[in-house]
Formats: structure tokens, C-alpha cells, sequence
């Protein structure tokens, strides 16, 4: 860990304080002129494995990685990008077995619910199991929120009363994903699960893993980032600074200060599981395995059975009526 927090010290930006990383020309903050640095400054070009199908980015490994996507299935191109790329500093390390998560997934499996099928636990067959490290940016700020709204707070005779105000907030450790392997829903579910103080800089923990990539330049990430730290201010806001029960009009700027980034590549597993012939998807997170998200069969005979018996009790209503 001490060798990431190492990598992540550079020259800061005189006006805001915002780490200045290599090739930056201006803060990416307050926009303020680099200072010029010494030295031939040589690219790095990076390979990848771009899927045809669904757009995935993996390292570019021929002799460990297959021909075929782990996410859809389609086939690989080789593509070759050239700096500002960015790029992983850190992989957190796999806790969860594989033996482990293929426990998880039964437990799971058994714990959906009534209006599943009876035998989803023990007639379901695992099909795969891909061990992946996916990406993601994690990132520190301090940002200056300004707000207006209309709340019913103070309204009076009127139902809104405009409200307004400043506050200064601190964003800690908030995670934006990057991947393409993984929908935002899987990594809500399993993003709370992770120990960021446990990266390495390399790989530890599972063999024959999926090493997803970050695939977009400096100013596109960034950009990314700046959108979620402007709906975590919104969020704030919302829940913390308006007053009263019911709003309307809200509008946040948001002046960030000190923003700090890292790039990390976080463990799960991408399991997929027959039943009946159909294959359903599951996530499970790759250091805690009670954090699981993924698609499930309904049982159709006990919705009929459900939908059956509220007619009936429905029916039987009506003629007592009459």
C-alpha cells in the first residue's frame, strides 16, 4: 500500500492543491498552467483485447487469454491506444475461494424466496466460473456545494418557499466503476464489500483471472468522475441541507477542490448457472461472498396460484355485496 500512496504523490497544482499527474498540461480543477517539466517525455503505447460484442477491454496476454469474451461470448480484437491512458495502480487481492463462492452461489440460490422454484438449489448446474478483476476509479475530494430550492418549509400561505445556502463537504474513498465487464447494478451490490487498504501492485489471489482495462483517456475519466462527484453533492444536498418534508427546483453547483484519484482493480466472480436450459448470471464479490447480485427463474405455477386465489377472493367479495 505504501508503494501506491507513493505513486500517487506529485506536484500539485498551486492554486487548488489537485495532484498533477504526468503529461497533464493544466489542473484538471481550476484549469491553471502546469509547470513545465524537464526531459523528453515518451509515450507509452498500450495493447488490448477489445470485444466486438459487448465493448470489454482485458489485457492483451496472448498466452493466458482465451479468443472469446468472459462477459458475452463474442470475439476479441487486438486494439492499440496510445497516452493519456489510464492505467491500474493497485489490484485488490481475491479472499473468497473459488470453493467459497461456488457455496455462496447455493446458499444464495436457496434464500431468493417463495415465488421461486422449489428445487432452483438443487437443480440448478454451474456452468462457469470466471475470476475477474475489475476497474474502477476511487477518489478524495473537497468540494464547495451551493444550492436553491423550493420547499414546503416555511411556505405559509404558499405550498413552496425558496430556500438556498453553501456548505463545504468532504468525499472519501467514493468508488466510480469503469467497467464494462460488470452493469452498474452488479457493482452496487457488491462495492461495499472491498478492503482498499489491501492493494497490491500485482495481481494476487485467483489464476487464470479476467484483467479488465481501464479504456479511456485522462480527460474522458475525469469527466466520469466529475459526474458522480456532482451526483453525490446532489445526494447531499437532498438529504442533508434542505429543509422540510417535500422539495421541488433543486439546482447544485458544485466547486471541487484537492481532488485526488486512484485507479484500482477490484476482485469478483462472474458465475453462470443452468436451469431448465436457461442460463442465468451471477456476481459475487471477491473478498466477501455474502455480497451477491444476479438473475433468477420465477416459478410460473406459484404466480398462477397467487393470481388464482386473490381472484377468488376477489369474487367471493363482490357477491357478498351483492
Amino acid at each position: 500500500m505504501k508503494e501506491l500512496e507513493k505513486a500517487t504523490e506529485s506536484t500539485r497544482c498551486e492554486a487548488c492543491g489537485t495532484p498533477l499527474e504526468k503529461g497533464d498540461l493544466r489542473c484538471s480543477i481550476c484549469g491553471k498552467a502546469a509547470p513545465l517539466q524537464s526531459g523528453h517525455q515518451k509515450k507509452t503505447v498500450v495493447e488490448i483485447l477489445r470485444c466486438t460484442g459487448c465493448g470489454a477491454a482485458v489485457a492483451y496476454d496472448p498466452k493466458r487469454q482465451a479468443p472469446a469474451c468472459s462477459f458475452c461470448g463474442s470475439v476479441y480484437k487486438v486494439e492499440t491506444i496510445e497516452d493519456p491512458m489510464e492505467q491500474t495502480s493497485g489490484y485488490l487481492p481475491f479472499t473468497v475461494t473459488p470453493e467459497q463462492a461456488k457455496q455462496e452461489l447455493r446458499r444464495w440460490l436457496g434464500s431468493l424466496g417463495w415465488f421461486r422454484p422449489s428445487d432452483l438449489r438443487s437443480a440448478a448446474r454451474l456452468q462457469e466460473l470466471q475470476p475477474l478483476w475489475w476497474v474502477a476509479w476511487v477518489f478524495d475530494a473537497s468540494a464547495r456545494i451551493s444550492w436553491t430550492a423550493d420547499s414546503n418549509h416555511g411556505a405559509r400561505r404558499s405550498a413552496w418557499a425558496p430556500h438556498a445556502g453553501q456548505t463545504t463537504v468532504s468525499f472519501n474513498n467514493i468508488l466510480a466503476s469503469a467497467s464494462r465487464g460488470l452493469a452498474s447494478k452488479e457493482v452496487d451490490a457488491i462495492s461495499n464489500g472491498f478492503d482498499l487498504t489491501s492493494a497490491q501492485p500485482d495481481p494476487q489471489g485467483a489464476t487464470n483471472a479476467t484483467l479488465e482495462q481501464f479504456d479511456v483517456q485522462r480527460s474522458q475519466a475525469r469527466q466520469q468522475v466529475t459526474q458522480v462527484l456532482q451526483h453525490m453533492a446532489g445526494q447531499h444536498v437532498q438529504h442533508s441541507e434542505i429543509p422540510g418534508s417535500k422539495f421541488r427546483n433543486m439546482h447544485v453547483s458544485v466547486v471541487v477542490r484537492d481532488l485526488i484519484t486512484r485507479r484500482l482493480s477490484f476482485p469478483a466472480y462472474v458465475m453462470a448457472y443452468r436451469y431448465k436450459n436457461q442460463l442465468y448470471r451471477v456476481v459475487i464479490c471477491g473478498q466477501d461472498p455474502r455480497l451477491v447480485f444476479g438473475d433468477a427463474p420465477l416459478s410460473a405455477g406459484k404466480i398462477a396460484l397467487v393470481v388464482f386465489g386473490v381472484a377468488t377472493i376477489i369474487l367471493l367479495f363482490l357477491a357478498i355485496l351483492a
